[in-house]
């Protein structure tokens, strides 16, 4: 069953997705991360594959799919990771996040046939432009996971082609070049978010630089929810040493809880 085709998530309205990555600072503790997200009331959780060159990151994530990189983080698995969560109680829907090279590495099928054993909803791949996503698209759709396409402010010729393509939810990216972190937006977008959502009957999130209560807020007036990476992602690295100590790790889960608690509350 593919959650994000649920009611329950179609139709909610201030949706919220946080973005880790696997394995970061290690694969036990993200998971950890994961359930913990989970108990702090997300909606879904994207899941990041660590990868060399990630050219939509901004430093923070980079760094964090470096730390995840060294400690052998890889597709295989992130995948593996996820199947590990579902058998500890992970219920929400998952989306990987990965780029193209990875999964042409292993082999779409494979990958896709991995990713339905570990009950994940949808697949994201920001380097592959929708123009040549129809294979990958067809058998992700085939095996009943979401394809996520994302649409950009500079896609205004493209909007109604994507928006046609909208499966489980359309990622609107809010600004122009890489993630992280931001204080101001274009003025442009809240009338492209409406163009959007008139041309879709799923579910638009925002994403790239919401990392403040008040972004998520505003945001939660123009579109259907929020996605937060670098945020989250920054709090986890800095949090990294007390993470891995046993001692230390349930304080430091119950300050990324309450982060999370403070920017949809």
């Amino acid at each position: 069953m593919n959650r994000l085709l649920d009611q329950s998530f179609q139709n909610k309205k201030n949706l919220f997705v946080p973005y880790v990555m696997s394995g970061d600072p290690t694969m036990d503790v993200s998971i950890d991360i994961a359930l913990t997200l989970q108990e702090a009331g997300v909606d879904a959780i994207e899941w990041g594959v660590p990868f060399s060159d990630p050219l939509a990151d901004g430093p923070v994530i980079q760094e964090a799919g470096g730390r995840s990189l060294k400690n052998g983080g890889n597709i295989i698995r992130a995948i593996e990771g996820i199947k590990i969560a579902r058998g500890k109680g992970l219920t929400i829907p998952v989306v990987l996040f990965t780029y193209i090279n990875p999964i042409l590495a292993y082999g779409e099928t494979e990958i896709i046939s991995k990713m339905v054993e570990a009950e994940i909803d949808g697949l994201l791949i920001p380097d592959l432009p929708l123009e040549e996503s129809e294979e990958i698209r067809e058998k992700c759709h085939l095996e009943g996971i979401s394809f996520i396409s994302l649409i950009a402010l500079n896609s205004q010729s493209r909007m109604a082609t994507i928006s046609q393509h909208g499966d489980g939810f359309l990622y609107f990216v809010s600004s122009l070049g890489v993630t992280g972190a931001r204080e101001n937006f274009s003025d442009r977008i809240e009338e492209s978010i409406q163009t959007v959502k008139s041309m879709t009957d799923v579910p638009v999130l925002v994403g790239f630089g919401i990392s403040k209560r008040k972004h998520v807020k505003y945001f939660h007036t123009i579109s259907d929810g929020v996605i937060v990476g670098s945020a989250l992602v920054h709090l986890i690295g800095e949090k990294k040493c007390a993470l891995m100590e046993e001692r230390d790790k349930a304080n430091a889960l119950g300050e990324i809880k309450e982060f999370v608690l403070e920017l949809i509350s």
